[in-house]
């Protein structure tokens, strides 16, 4: 298999895991953040605070749009060797 093809292929994909995980750890960030002061007896944060959070599940949609696309981009290099 040549570097090109390689580079093709494993680049389907990609940007998109890891804006996804990025987009995941910000929200993940954002969940912890959230939390904490109910178990510290503070003042809540507010609902916005809580919108961030969503960024968890976006992220986790993003990255597994990526491993989809990139699966198909390597069942279509499949099917094109045959």
């Amino acid at each position: 298999m040549s570097t090109e093809t390689q580079s093709t292929q494993a680049g389907a994909g990609d940007r998109l895991v890891r804006v996804g995980a990025v987009v995941f750890f910000v929200g993940a960030v954002a969940t912890l953040v959230t939390v904490a002061p109910l178990f510290l007896g503070t003042e809540p944060f507010p609902s916005v605070a809580y919108a961030v959070c969503m960024l968890m599940g976006a992220g986790f949609v993003i990255a597994a749009a990526g491993v989809l696309r990139s699966i198909a981009a390597q069942r279509r290099q499949a099917r094109s060797a045959q």
